[in-house]
């Protein structure tokens, strides 16, 4: 148990209140990866919005008078939202008809609430719920408060995407959520096709994911998502939990450089995400900021 609080400290530190001088940054080889055009790169921009928008008041995303963010994408038609910020984090379904999908996006950590950080720093791995998840291997497991958070807002994000799915006659669902938001993101689009028909298509762009689960869970996800998950810089979220717990990512990384170039790893292969890094002053900011950094990038 004692290891166990250590590493709890070690990971608030780093996720919320940033590090001191750290060792150079050891990054692990890259291999088979490919640089974006600046039409791939601008193709992120909705969705990188979509994901900030979450952190606004369900009352503002509902009627979609969010401000900036949500002028960002002005033809979005929203469904429902959801959560409490606390121990349901915010989230809202709608319909792009510019983009033709169904928007399902999740709220990041508010490190103002004790709540969020909890979930964050629960990394106890577990099966994942079998009623959510009906015939996924008991060798699947997650984080456990990823998981906590996702299950008590499911079925509601379940019932709104129905709704879009038959309001708008789509058949195309985009999720998405930045740091807690896009763990929380993840575990839907694994969750969500299981109780919806084959007909329906998904993907998955997150943006400074923590690892989810173990390395069943990393297979299951490269096996059935279409996911791209972007880390920006030296970003500490993208390397926690550390995979000396188990902990492992999907494919599909998508890594904006020191440079502010953007490099995307061939499939198969993770190998951008810094294994240690030194915390530059950006990632000891709030997610907020991290993120409006991320929206700084795709202003393209």
């Amino acid at each position: 148990m004692g290891s166990r609080w250590i590493f709890l400290a070690q990971a608030l530190i780093v996720l919320f209140a940033g590090v001191q001088a750290l060792p150079a940054p050891l990054l692990e080889a890259r291999q088979s990866t490919s640089t974006l055009s600046t039409a791939q790169v601008a193709a992120f921009k909705p969705f990188t919005f979509y994901a900030s928008t979450a952190a606004c008041n369900p009352s503002t995303t509902l009627t979609w008078t969010c401000g900036a963010n949500c002028n960002a994408n002005p033809t979005f038609q929203p469904v429902a939202s959801g959560g409490d910020g606390d121990r349901t984090q915010f989230w809202f379904v709608g319909y792009d008809p510019t983009l033709k999908t169904v928007i399902v996006s999740h709220q990041g950590t508010d490190t103002s609430k004790i709540m969020p950080i909890l979930t964050d720093v629960n990394i106890i791995q577990n099966p994942l719920n079998a009623t959510l998840f009906p015939g996924i291997s008991s060798s699947v497991e997650v984080h456990s408060g990823f998981a906590g958070t996702q299950s008590r807002s499911a079925p509601d994000v379940l019932a709104a995407v129905q709704t879009a799915l038959s309001r708008h006659s789509a058949n195309h669902v985009t999720l998405t959520g930045h740091s807690l938001g896009a763990a929380i993101a993840l575990l839907d689009a694994v969750f969500l096709p299981l109780h919806l028909p084959s007909t329906v298509t998904f993907k998955s762009v997150t943006y400074g994911m923590p690892r989810v689960g173990n390395q069943a869970f990393a297979d299951y996800v490269d096996a059935h998502v279409t996911l791209s998950h972007v880390n920006n810089k030296k970003d500490p979220v993208p390397i926690l939990p550390g995979r000396f717990l188990g902990f492992h990512h999907p494919s599909g990384e998508v890594h904006i450089t020191d440079a502010n170039g953007w490099v995307a790893c061939a499939a198969g292969q993770v190998k951008i995400t810094q294994v240690t890094c030194v915390p530059s002053a950006q990632s000891q900011t709030s997610l907020r900021a991290r993120i409006l950094t991320i929206l700084g990038h795709t202003m393209v």
